[in-house]
């Protein structure tokens, strides 16, 4: 919904960024900004800095950016709505809202409200007479019953309409129960009938406390095995983790990834109280930036056959470029941790974490399994293969002991594995060195914003729109200087919506920020113009202003926006006005 400018204006007053972000992030003071560690990325050097006087944060390792709403929409995984509605709460302000937001949020509010009732409704039939086989399941895997009421299991009964029944009386339609995926309709008949039927029920909760859908284990050889709730206007697998609400409270110092609820209950039955597990989906990269908000570091504890190796190689790489340590924890005598911690106990997988491989452990044994060392023509290549991953190891150290690591397994001297990875790392170095020198020859690029999605058709334009809108920033008076300037003469569609927004909001009397246009711009988007804020500290020069101007319109009369009888006339208009055309 569109909030009031004003109510967002003073929301943005009362919840100032640094105040807001020091709950979530340590800052220290360094000149005007504050620093501290980013929170949505793993790093050791403080590179996200806050701005109070422009209320602006931005990250220039990770490249996020923008206003408290912004701020609270990463940290929280909330949408622009529900940010707005936490931030309103936090400082004792009365959202206005329109009909059609009221409408969707009671929706919401409904579906949430629902799950936790049908949530309540599977638990009761546990214990009823038609859960015995549930409840014998249950107690065949080990599960207390602590473990049970923990992570509020239970069982959805054989029968077509137990749930739908039970929720209509307490005054939920139909239309509700299959908006949230809980009921099916009939092709032929027209009828609704339950989704999950005769299932050992695994409630998914979010990491604000709510239900937001079902996992069921059927009880018997129906198929699939396990059935997840579909996507809905409350869930979306590949944005939640199994657990997730518990484990982010977990003071481990890492958080576990399992491939399934049950791995991730039976390790929270025995302690190991950061377990999480995708919902039936391949690990997202929205999972690795959720992820990456509670924890520096991963242990992958997929299955040990094929499958769960592969899914390892496809996890290590996502999870990295959030910017996660990972360590990877293989399993012996037990195909997944669940069966390890009933055959041998809490101590030992508490072993096996203290041993989990790092990336590059992991890479080597698993290169090594690929080849026949027995065959000369086999421990060549593996060899060439292992020089390659190794010279791309940051550090000396790891180079040389990874190096010997692959000479020991090939049976060939470490001295002659070093002169290998050497030769690999300085070819690595070289493609780097010319990368950068390629680079360096076309200035342009770093011209260009970070994101790929944003570019840049006309730099020597976009250059002068984006010192145009640093200096009404600063001094948004300039805005009475611009004339007829039109959004339409930005070469950058964006730069130029910027300014809209920001010539708006000076007409209206309203404070010209970026903080207040989270909802009119993509996080990409402001996190851009953060950034472009942040450029340069220049100071506010009218010649300047002047400059950027004048070059705003030459480059629109070259495009063909305006023509030179048009840009004439707005030169002479300009003129006129105070400092301009001297």
């Amino acid at each position: 919904m569109a909030f009031p400018a004003a109510f967002i204006d003073e929301l943005i007053v009362r919840n100032p960024i640094e105040d807001v972000v020091s709950q979530y992030v340590e800052l220290k003071r360094k000149g005007g900004r504050l620093f501290g560690l980013c929170p949505f990325h793993g790093e050791k050097t403080a590179s996200f800095s806050v701005s109070p006087d422009a209320q602006l944060y931005y990250c220039f390792g990770c490249h996020k950016g923008g206003g408290v709403i912004n701020f609270i929409m990463d940290i929280e995984g909330l949408s622009y709505p529900d940010a707005v509605r936490f931030l309103a709460n936090r400082a004792g302000l009365e959202v206005p809202e329109d009909e059609a937001y009221r409408s969707q949020y009671k929706l919401q509010e409904r579906l949430w409200a629902l799950c936790r009732d049908a949530a309540r409704y599977y638990r009761r039939q546990l214990f009823s007479p038609e859960g015995k086989q549930a409840v014998e399941y249950i107690v065949g895997r080990g599960l207390s019953r602590q473990t049970v009421t923990n992570f509020g299991l239970g069982f959805a009964p054989p029968g077509w309409s137990g749930l739908l029944d039970a929720m209509k009386e307490m005054g939920y339609s139909v239309d509700e129960l299959m908006a949230a995926g809980l009921a099916l309709r009939s092709q032929k008949s027209g009828g609704a009938y339950d989704r999950f039927r005769n299932r050992l029920m695994f409630p998914i909760i979010d990491i604000r406390g709510n239900v937001i859908g079902f996992g069921g284990r059927v009880m018997d050889d129906s198929t699939p095995k396990y059935l997840n709730s579909p996507e809905s206007t409350i869930f979306n697998k590949r944005k939640n983790l199994f657990a997730m609400n518990v484990a982010k409270k977990s003071k481990l110092g890492y958080i576990i990834l399992t491939e399934g609820y049950m791995d991730a209950i039976a390790l929270h039955q025995y302690g190991f109280d950061s377990a999480v597990a995708s919902l039936g989906t391949a690990l997202t990269e929205e999972h690795a930036n959720l992820l990456s908000k509670y924890t520096e570091q991963i242990v992958l504890t997929y299955d040990s056959d094929e499958a769960g190796q592969n899914a390892t190689r496809r996890a290590v790489p996502i999870l990295e470029k959030a910017g996660l340590k990972v360590k990877i924890l293989r399993m012996e005598g037990a195909k997944d941790p669940d069966e390890f911690l009933k055959k041998f106990g809490a101590d030992r997988f508490r072993l096996l974490l203290e041993r989990s491989e790092n990336h590059a452990e992991y890479q080597l044994q698993t290169l090594e399994r690929r080849y026949d060392l027995s065959l000369d023509e086999q421990r060549v290549a593996f060899l060439s293969e292992a020089a390659q991953m190794i010279a791309g190891l940051p550090s000396a150290i790891e180079r040389e002991v990874y190096g010997a690591r692959a000479a020991q397994s090939a049976g060939i001297t470490p001295e002659a594995m070093k002169i290998e990875v050497n030769k690999a790392y300085r070819r690595r170095l070289s493609r780097e060195k010319k990368a950068r020198e390629r680079e360096a020859m076309a200035p342009a690029a770093h011209a260009q914003p970070e994101s790929r999605s944003i570019r840049y058709s006309n730099l020597r334009s976009a250059m002068a729109e984006e010192g145009l809108l640093r200096m009404i920033l600063r001094e948004p008076a300039l805005l009475d200087q611009t004339g007829d300037l039109a959004p339409e003469d930005f070469s950058s569609p964006l730069l130029g919506r910027a300014y809209a927004a920001l010539r708006e909001r000076s007409r209206e009397g309203l404070q010209v920020s970026l903080a207040a246009l989270g909802e009119s711009f993509t996080a990409e988007e402001l996190a851009h113009l953060t950034q472009m804020s942040q450029k340069k500290n220049e100071l506010v020069s009218e010649d300047a202003f002047r400059d950027y101007l004048g070059i705003i319109l030459d480059e629109s009369a070259r495009s063909g926006v305006r023509t030179d009888q048009d840009l004439l006339a707005l030169r002479d208009r300009l003129k006129q006005k105070k400092g301009y055309g001297g």
